[in-house]
């Protein structure tokens, strides 16, 4: 149990405050309401530029990070479909330095010519080392669009062409910041050994001036459901064919996400699991295959993806795949099976709560989701699942007809 204390600005910044006496720590996490799905379908990749150019300097602050160590801190951000989060650490006696760079930079970056280029550049070049030129690279580029044909979860964070970042100009990118970086389209939360009356008084002092935006977001296109089974086949230059399966499931807010996310380590949490014991070590099909959701906001994907063996081919090894899922379709787990895994999301909901980090982050991530309260509820939302859940969820997503199948072959010369 995270005890926590919430509450908004007058700006519409939404602010969490958790104290952690243990530590001699402050976390402090910034996550902004906006992902690669509000996009422009013809200027994607735009919510990950802006992930690099929000460390290129603010209006008062030509350098972030070096403001930031100077005080002993650290820091980093990442981006993904739904929301784009910058999170840091440091002494807590230093926290207001680190309150007064995120209020700055939400309130004016420097929008130089020179900034934006060399982050342009940047991450052009991530785009091509990290999915064109890497071996499997491109895997998400193809299965995404297969998948999705309507929803922005069509195309990756790093965006779907890099034509989009290449051709972006100043002006965009400042429409951008303006639309989506505004208080009330954030979460700040606070975690750690700090005076709550004295960390009010400085969130108050360096942001609550920060102007508001008017930005409304118009509604997504909502993907419609699939009737019928998809498939790609493509040939590359790498050393091992690759499968991967794709079937549409649930918004990571639906109770639904519970029993579907439980069913994904029934099928390959460990050497016990299914694809593990059966598909590897016993009748070695695969050299490795793993199963995951994508834990979307809007409805997400629950992903097979694996490397048959040798001498096997890609419809053999979905042939395999297929004759399981069929079997959870038609034979419920056992008992000791669903405890088993639910016993070490248990154990990592435990470890997740030890990093005052981890819970900064945890608390904005759920607030974006739909509310803080949420984080609190997750292990017993877990162990609610029964068995009649389990196989619920694998007749309702392991269907034919709402599957995306990618066949990645190795070219044989």
């Amino acid at each position: 149990m995270i005890p926590f204390e919430k509450y908004t600005l007058d700006n519409g910044l939404d602010v969490i405050l958790h104290t952690d006496k243990a530590t001699p720590l402050a976390a402090v996490n910034i996550t902004y309401r906006v992902g690669s799905r509000n996009e422009h379908p013809q200027r994607t990749g735009f919510a990950h530029l802006f992930e690099h150019l929000m460390f290129g300097g603010s209006k008062h602050i030509p350098s972030y990070d070096k403001v930031l160590q100077a005080v002993g801190g650290e820091n980093n951000a990442f981006t993904n479909t739904d929301i784009t989060n910058y999170y840091l650490s440091l002494p807590v006696q230093n926290l207001e330095t680190a309150l007064w760079l995120e209020a700055d930079r939400m309130n004016e970056l420097a929008f130089s010519e020179e900034s934006f280029n060399v982050q342009r550049n940047v991450v052009m070049e991530e785009f091509k080392q990290s999915y064109l030129n890497q071996p499997y690279g491109d895997l998400m580029l193809l299965l995404k669009p297969l998948a999705y044909k309507a929803h922005p979860y069509q195309w990756n964070t790093i965006g779907k062409d890099i034509a989009h970042i290449a051709d972006a100009s100043l002006d965009e990118v400042k429409d951008f910041f303006y639309k989506f970086y505004r208080p009330n389209n954030a979460i700040l939360s606070v975690a750690g050994n700090i005076h709550t009356e004295q960390t009010k008084a400085w969130i108050e002092k360096w942001f609550a001036d920060i102007p508001s935006g008017t930005y409304c977001p118009p509604p997504l296109p909502q993907e419609p459901p699939q009737t019928e089974a998809r498939s790609l086949e493509v040939v590359r230059k790498v050393p091992y064919d690759y499968l991967l399966i794709a079937f549409h499931s649930c918004q990571r807010k639906d109770e639904a996400f519970y029993a579907a996310d439980l069913l994904s380590d029934i099928l390959s949490s460990g050497n016990s699991s299914r694809f593990q014991e059966i598909l590897v070590n016993e009748k070695h099909i695969f050299t490795s295959i793993s199963t995951y959701l994508t834990g979307t906001f809007d409805k997400g994907l629950f992903i097979i993806n694996g490397i048959p063996a040798t001498g096997i081919s890609l419809q053999a090894a979905e042939e395999a795949v297929w004759e399981i899922l069929h079997e959870l379709k038609s034979t419920s787990v056992d008992t000791n099976e669903l405890q088993k895994v639910k016993n070490k999301v248990n154990t990592l909901l435990y470890f997740n709560e030890l990093s005052v980090q981890d819970k900064a982050l945890s608390l904005c991530l759920f607030e974006a989701l739909d509310h803080a309260e949420r984080m609190n509820k997750e292990v017993e939302n877990y162990q609610k699942v029964n068995i009649a859940d389990i196989q619920h969820s694998a007749r309702e997503i392991f269907r034919e007809e709402n599957s995306s199948t990618l066949y990645y072959k190795a070219a044989t010369n």
